[in-house]
């Protein structure tokens, strides 16, 4: 993929996250930061182009009349992702007291070496991509005693596509679609399950974490009344089409030729200003607590 494309893409979804992320879990947030004491530091896995951010900075996280020092360290994978990020930030004019870290590597070397712990712990859009069993122990060691975690827009196993072009190719294309999350390998690991929204839950519960708000986070995109999408969301669209069709591209149940009449009859839903687009997410705020089985104190 095109690093360009991929970049554009998440710059494209800003908008659909910020109506998608669930404002009651939003809310509980900012009052849990608010209790934190002293300076905070924020580990941002998957951290992309720096949208996130933005919408905290946007959105007033961290009180702006309380002037203690942010320490946000901003990981992920792709150096195209960070270094677009760091152009990104640096058309902004950020507070003082913040300090951003933006750091290209790969989450489980990095969290292997990883030996300070956090008071905010954010995966935004992230945790679906992993096989969680594996990724969150070592993940909530990072998150100091009573620190928090905002997991957001983990997919949780429905995407719509409106109106319907064939009910019964629409239906096995979905279906087909969120298999290949549940197969996904990469690098020789399950990297992927498309129900990951409610098996978070009990499995942080059953992990001796506090689940204190939970909540959907379902992207909605659609036309407005004069056919056109807000934004740059006809992109992003095109986009989910294309992510689609080249997940099936070796499908063995839908052939190549229903493959690419559906693709460009929903690009062409785009073009026309008449397609729906509906994926159901949740997002959900936790604590990790003293008695954290596996927390190692530093």
């Amino acid at each position: 993929m095109n690093p360009n494309q991929f970049t554009r893409y998440l710059s494209a979804k800003k908008t659909v996250d910020d109506r998608a992320l669930n404002q009651h879990v939003w809310a509980r947030l900012q009052a849990e930061v608010a209790q934190l004491d002293g300076a905070i530091t924020v580990l941002e896995v998957g951290a992309g182009i720096g949208t996130m951010i933005e919408r905290v900075l946007a959105w007033e996280l961290f009180d702006p009349a309380d002037n203690r020092p942010i320490r946000w360290i901003a990981l992920d994978q792709d150096a195209p992702n960070i270094a677009a990020l760091q152009e990104r930030l640096g058309r902004q004019t950020l507070p003082e007291q913040w300090q951003i870290e933006p750091v290209t590597a790969d989450i489980y070397p990095y969290l292997a070496r990883c030996d300070e712990r956090v008071d905010v712990l954010i995966a935004h859009a992230f945790l679906d991509l992993f096989d969680t069993a594996v990724l969150l122990p070592p993940l909530l060691k990072t998150i100091k005693s009573n620190g928090l975690f905002w997991f957001t827009i983990n997919f949780d196993g429905v995407t719509a596509f409106e109106p319907a072009i064939d009910p019964v190719l629409d239906t096995h294309i979905e279906q087909q679609y969120h298999r290949t999350m549940d197969g996904r390998i990469i690098d020789g690991k399950l990297s992927g399950d498309s129900q990951t929204g409610r098996h978070l839950l009990p499995a942080l519960q059953a992990m001796g974490a506090d689940i204190l708000a939970a909540g959907s986070s379902d992207w909605v995109v659609m036309p407005q009344k004069d056919g056109a999408y807000p934004d740059d969301e006809a992109w992003f669209l095109h986009f989910i089409i294309d992510t689609v069709a080249s997940a099936l591209a070796q499908d063995d149940v839908i052939t190549p030729q229903q493959l690419t009449y559906w693709a460009n009859m929903r690009h062409a839903q785009i073009d026309t200003g008449s397609l729906f687009y509906i994926a159901h997410q949740l997002d959900m705020l936790g604590r990790v607590p003293p008695e954290l089985a596996f927390l190692s104190q530093k």
